[in-house]
């Protein structure tokens, strides 16, 4: 069942995966970001520092130096004319200009040094902000691996959504339910950082298998809690096409009320079709079930009126009562159902239609809901549907839900619809 649309979500999961351990790997291989911006190994600048050190001692000696020979030369004994008085001070004044001037030459290599240290310590500086603002680097996505995370950026899906879609619309998928699976993914995804669990595609996985089951699940409830918990006799009437199997559905749903101990009374409200009496008493014999008719063209809301009143002379706990075929544009057929639930007020109305039908299904799940307000929907030859697409829309486009598979044909061949089953099935365990 749905084969063809699980393979298709697998083919998704796996692509994405290996695209993203594809990047994971390169960015284990990719080089330290600090040797690649060519920074100095420690070690390098370790060996650097004593030739810092010699400059700065230089520069250090100098001042002391100058300062010893100006004292020098102002202890000078007084010359004993006028000339040796004039050249004395000539000296003094040169030997003064000639120490100042000493400690300007040598403090030039410390100024190197300290600028060439500013810079460094800028390009570090934004070195830092670039990773900040741009994103994480390949170098950063290898220490994520190492720690046992992944990140999954935009780029790495988008390709693969293009596909997705593709598939799903292929599947019968209708084209807003696709929208919403694709976007839940993306959101599920994109710019998260996760731990992996034993691949990257786990994570792929989980977040596929969320979006499916948020889109599948809406509108659902326990149908059996239901039933027990309404007012007996329970009374559930069936709408839908001509042909897609509501009359088998009704049969089935008798045998699975049997097996859980309630009974049922089946009411044929289709007067018009010529030998529908004849098919739902065939199942009723089959059953041994008590069936409820009238004469072909009688009215559709006496029939299921009297089986009501039936059930409860006979404290049967669930009526089952079929409808005729229509489309939702048969203005004179939807009357019917308007008057049914006018005076019959039904606990449930259920929309039948077949799984293969797939997007036309969708489309009547709509018109009918739309129409005459449905309860849940019942999905026939679910077995014999390779999509899957309308499994998955049906319940998004009315916001009611898929209530049971039909998957066979025996009586017992009606399977519960459970969204965790479903998805589990569509994207595995």
């Amino acid at each position: 069942m749905f084969d063809g649309l699980k393979d298709k979500l697998s083919g998704f999961t796996s692509d994405v995966e290996e695209d993203v351990d594809d990047d994971a790997l390169e960015a284990e291989d990719e080089p330290d970001a600090d040797e690649a911006d060519g920074e100095a190994p420690p070690d390098q600048a370790t060996e650097s520092d004593p030739v810092a050190d010699a400059q700065a001692s230089e520069g250090d000696t100098a001042e002391p130096t100058a300062e010893t020979d100006q004292p020098q030369a102002d202890s000078e004994p007084p010359a004993a004319d006028s000339e040796a008085t004039a050249e004395s001070a000539t000296a003094s004044a040169t030997a003064v200009e000639n120490a100042d001037a000493v400690p300007d030459e040598e403090s030039h290599p410390d100024d190197a040094a300290e600028t060439e240290e500013d810079a460094a310590t800028e390009a570090e500086s934004e070195s830092d902000e670039d990773d900040d603002d741009g994103g994480r680097g390949l170098a950063a996505k290898a220490k994520l691996m190492a720690t046992g995370k992944t990140v999954i950026e935009e780029e790495d899906l988008q390709s693969h959504l293009d596909d997705l879609e593709l598939a799903l619309l292929s599947s019968d998928v209708e084209m807003s339910v696709a929208n919403e699976i694709l976007d839940g993914v993306k959101e599920n995804l994109t710019g998260q950082t996760r731990r992996r669990l034993s691949s990257t595609g786990n994570l792929v996985r989980d977040a596929l298998r969320e979006s499916l089951y948020d889109v599948i699940n809406v509108g659902q409830f326990d149908f059996d809690e239901r039933v027990q918990q309404a007012d007996k006799p329970v009374t559930i009437v069936f709408t839908g096409v001509n042909g897609v199997g509501k009359t088998t559905s009704i049969a089935k749903l008798a045998q699975y009320f049997e097996d859980r101990e309630l009974s049922t009374v089946l009411a044929n409200g289709d007067t018009y079709r010529a030998g529908a009496n004849e098919q739902l008493e065939k199942h009723a014999e089959n059953l041994d079930k008590k069936i409820i008719t009238h004469e072909q063209g009688s009215d559709p809301t006496a029939v299921v009126y009297d089986a009501v009143e039936y059930a409860k002379a006979n404290d049967i706990d669930v009526v089952l009562g079929d409808t005729a075929g229509r489309l939702h544009t048969s203005d004179d057929l939807m009357a019917q159902l308007e008057k049914i639930d006018r005076n019959i007020d039904p606990d449930m109305t259920l929309f039948v239609d077949e799984a293969v039908a797939g997007q036309d299904a969708v489309n009547r799940a709509r018109e009918f809901n739309d129409a005459a307000e449905i309860d849940g929907a019942i999905l026939t030859k679910a077995d014999a549907d390779p999509q899957g697409g309308a499994a998955i829309s049906v319940a998004h486009v009315t916001g009611k839900p898929i209530l049971f598979l039909g998957t066979g044909q025996d009586y017992d061949d009606l399977d519960p619809f459970d969204p965790e089953e479903i998805v589990d099935s569509l994207i595995g365990e």
